[in-house]
């Protein structure tokens, strides 16, 4: 069914989305005189789960425009647009750092945008139990969020303040786990065990590569350079991050069988596409490691353990900091300090 002109649309928008429906309204057109062209000017409603939520949303807004945008708008409304702007100019690893600070934020939900207060925002930090870098990026969603609130005149700049008083000096998750490196004796599990799945080599490369989870799974093949044994990462939290990282012969199996899968990421699911973190945790990591009774250890216990068997090893630290990326003590150490490839894959073939 047509909607009558001026009415605005609903449309689907492509990819896996919690909300795929958007509803938006033509209110304006910009002139390109150049071109002799013009473009609508669109204002977005709201994403919705499906099409009648849209289409409702839309009947909504033609009724009492102003009550939707600035009344009733709602915590969770305001997370979806921002979102479907901001998620296409970030990696990976960051959107599933938002995704799971949007998760810690059920309680502000249903809430009226217009409505919270520090006190919500405060009480969503303080009930989280979660530690340092989740706080860190629950603080960091709010900021931007509010800066989003503030362009489209949702709320005023003195709402937008307050997210700096959301005092994140107490972080805390009693259930967390201790991240320590794997055993020699899980390790061994691990060797034992990985021609049983597959996916059982991805802990290994991670333990003998030292990267992050969030690294491996964004890595695209053209980034690896298999004949001469080193990859490349090229996104990552930190400027240290962004490194060349040796490939242990060991290991070097791995990276052969994953680059002949059909997937521009070398690491990819059984029907060939790239990984989400949580579609790889909970359908790989977590049963995995509960099979081998190994369930203690999480993703990021395989780069300290990478850290430990090096250090073992006897390599110098400025050469660990290099292969895994970490910052060094001394700036000069980072900076000006040039280790070359082979240097780097001595020091892994070493563990």
């Amino acid at each position: 069914m047509k909607l009558p002109n001026q009415y605005g649309s609903v449309y689907k928008l492509s990819g896996k989305r919690r909300k795929p429906w958007a509803a938006r309204k033509t209110v304006g057109w910009k002139q390109i005189p150049e071109k002799q062209k013009s473009y609508p000017i669109y204002e977005f409603i709201g994403f919705y789960a499906t099409k009648t939520e849209a289409l409702q949303a839309l009947a909504n807004y033609n009724s009492d425009p102003y009550d939707l945008h600035f009344n009733t708008i709602t915590f969770e409304e305001v997370y979806d647009r921002w979102s479907d702007i901001h998620f296409e100019k970030v990696s990976a690893s960051n959107v599933n750092g938002y995704k799971a600070a949007f998760n810690t934020c059920k309680d502000l939900w249903n809430m009226k945008f217009q409505e919270i207060k520090l006190d919500h925002l405060q009480k969503v930090v303080d009930d989280s139990g979660k530690n340092t870098p989740t706080l860190k990026k629950i603080k960091i969603m709010f900021g931007l969020m509010y800066d989003y609130a503030v362009v489209h005149e949702i709320v005023s700049q003195d709402k937008r303040e307050m997210v700096r008083y959301v005092d994140i000096s107490k972080p805390g998750n009693p259930n967390a786990y201790d991240r320590k490196p794997f055993t020699k004796k899980a390790i061994k599990t691990l060797w034992d065990a990985h021609e049983s799945n597959i996916y059982l080599s991805v802990v290994l490369m991670l333990i003998y590569t030292g990267v992050r989870i969030g690294e491996m799974l964004d890595l695209e093949k053209k980034d690896v350079h298999l004949d001469e044994r080193w990859f490349y990462v090229k996104e990552s939290k930190t400027d240290a991050g962004i490194r060349e990282v040796p490939i242990a012969e060991k290991i070097v199996p791995f990276f052969e069988y994953w680059m002949q899968q059909d997937c521009d990421h070398l690491i990819c699911t059984p029907d060939q596409k790239p990984f989400e973190y949580r579609n790889y945790y909970d359908s790989y990591w977590t049963p995995l490691m509960k099979d081998l009774s190994l369930s203690k250890y999480t993703p990021h216990c395989t780069r300290h353990t990478c850290v430990s068997l090096l250090t073992e090893a006897g390599v110098d630290e400025r050469i660990i900091q290099k292969i895994v990326g970490h910052k060094g003590q001394n700036v000069t150490q980072v900076v000006y300090t040039h280790l070359e490839l082979p240097i780097k894959l001595e020091a892994i073939n070493k563990i």
